[in-house]
């Protein structure tokens, strides 16, 4: 049973955004991560008709009780898969209603006249070749290295380092063993896009982390001030947690909140690979979090990335070919609208970075022009980032401040970045172009891979 709740989890956390398949797989804890990468793989592609098969079968209906990530991955494995696997009440209730979701595949067949499991699949359900051309991105985590040590530890691996881009076009001709540093951030890295670096020593010593450049942009546009307080809302797994900690130079203090108890713990152990020790987690519902609290009287800056469709995750094997429903898109635009609205509520906050994994309106522009509206002249648009491309859907006057990211323009997954700010007396200044340090200090001990803090330069201490 531990495989496919390891499914379901993986499943879940790529509806709310919180990274690909492979970092998901990767960071669960799972012993056998092949098993769950291949489960998890072939239950996203068959998704479209698990989902009608769900729904045909009312299984959702009939099991109030079972997760529908869970009933997805259960159904896959007795349909099409090689069988369950698995005892207990879940393999009994599987069971139960087995032949009411095989009369419901044969009715599907049926209609659209096919023979094999695999003709009920589309086009839709191969990856897009947008997607295969999205580049790897690596982090490097300035809390435990420098980037030049990083470029010479690759060097040394066979890696042929060309440089810093010139160009997004650039980037998209990466092949083979090259890499180059990217042309908007000062310390990512960017490889070709098959590039498999999760078995590689820097990144399971935390010097590295596999993060897309565009789940780089909260944290880099909300570039809080080392000593700031910050809330960083719907925080898992904690890729954008440890990079604002890299921001902060572990100076200040982060509060980190998540609902779910696995993806704290996951968290947790993310954050300590990574080196942070500014952070104070909780798992709590961040629409719970009292803005009145005096422990948070001196958060100036939030960091909120909450639950969404999901669907610029292009890589991941859903992306833009899988539309949400409409009621699915307007309750996510419902909770979003919320939990936005309830962080602008925090006394002392003077910046606030909102951003989505979505490509829809209804979960990007609405949201921030019905919250906007709703706060009347407290909070403002921040024209964020002039020189990246590709900019917020003409929704409203101003929403060009925002910004959007795509596989074809940005070459990255698909993303949404608002930036807002309080208005009136005693707000900070407005700043377009977040600070960057390009020559950050490591932290004394690191472990081996990477030099320590020095004088004169020297390589890596990685054989």
């Amino acid at each position: 049973m531990a495989l496919y709740s390891a499914a379901a989890a993986v499943l879940a956390g790529l509806e709310r955004g919180e990274g690909g398949v492979k970092s998901l797989v990767y960071n669960s804890g799972f012993p056998h991560v092949r098993r769950l990468y291949a489960l998890v793989s072939e239950t996203l592609r068959y998704a479209p008709v698990l989902e009608k098969l769900l729904d045909g079968a009312a299984l959702l209906q009939a099991e109030k009780k079972l997760p529908p990530q869970l009933a997805k991955v259960l159904v896959y494995d007795l349909l099409f898969g090689k069988g369950l696997k698995c005892g207990g009440r879940w393999k009994a209730l599987a069971r139960r209603h087995r032949a009411r979701l095989e009369a419901e595949l044969a009715r599907l067949k049926v209609r659209h006249k096919v023979s094999r499991n695999e003709d009920l699949l589309a086009p839709a359900q191969v990856a897009s070749p947008a997607a295969s051309q999205v580049p790897r991105y690596v982090r490097v985590n300035t809390l435990k290295t420098r980037v030049d040590d990083v470029i010479d530890f690759f060097k040394r691996q066979g890696y042929s380092y060309l440089g810093k881009a010139a160009s997004v076009k650039e980037l998209s001709a990466l092949s083979e063993k090259k890499f180059l540093l990217d042309l908007h951030f000062p310390e990512l890295l960017v490889f070709p896009p098959q590039t498999d670096l999760h078995d590689n020593l820097l990144y399971t010593s935390g010097h590295i982390i596999l993060q897309d450049k565009a789940s780089c942009l909260p944290a880099f546009l909300l570039s809080p001030a080392a000593g700031s307080h910050v809330i960083d809302a719907c925080a898992a797994p904690g890729n954008k947690t440890s990079h604002l900690a890299a921001i902060l130079k572990n100076k200040g203090q982060i509060f980190a909140f998540d609902v779910d108890p696995k993806r704290v713990a996951t968290m947790n152990t993310l954050l300590t690979r990574a080196g942070v020790t500014s952070c104070q987690l909780a798992q709590q519902d961040f629409l719970t979090v009292d803005p009145g609290d005096p422990k948070y009287s001196r958060v100036t800056h939030i960091l909120l990335d909450p639950s969404c469709s999901g669907s610029g995750m292009v890589t991941r094997g859903l992306g833009e070919e899988v539309a949400p429903s409409a009621e699915r898109l307007q309750a996510l635009a419902g909770f979003q609208r919320r939990v936005l609205s309830h962080a602008l509520s925090f006394p002392a906050l003077r910046h606030l970075v909102y951003s989505t994994c979505s490509l829809h309106q209804e979960e990007n522009e609405d949201v921030v022009q019905a919250v906007l509206q709703e706060q009347g002249s407290a909070f403002r648009l921040v024209p964020a980032f002039p020189s990246w491309p590709c900019r917020g859907l003409a929704a409203f006057p101003g929403a060009e401040s925002c910004l959007r990211a795509s596989p074809a323009e940005t070459l990255t997954q698909g993303f949404f970045v608002a930036v807002l700010e309080r208005c009136g007396e005693g707000a900070d200044a407005p700043s377009s172009l977040p600070v960057a340090a390009e020559n950050p200090q490591p932290i004394e001990g690191t472990e081996p891979g990477v030099a320590p803090k020095k004088r004169k330069r020297k390589k890596p201490r990685v054989k």
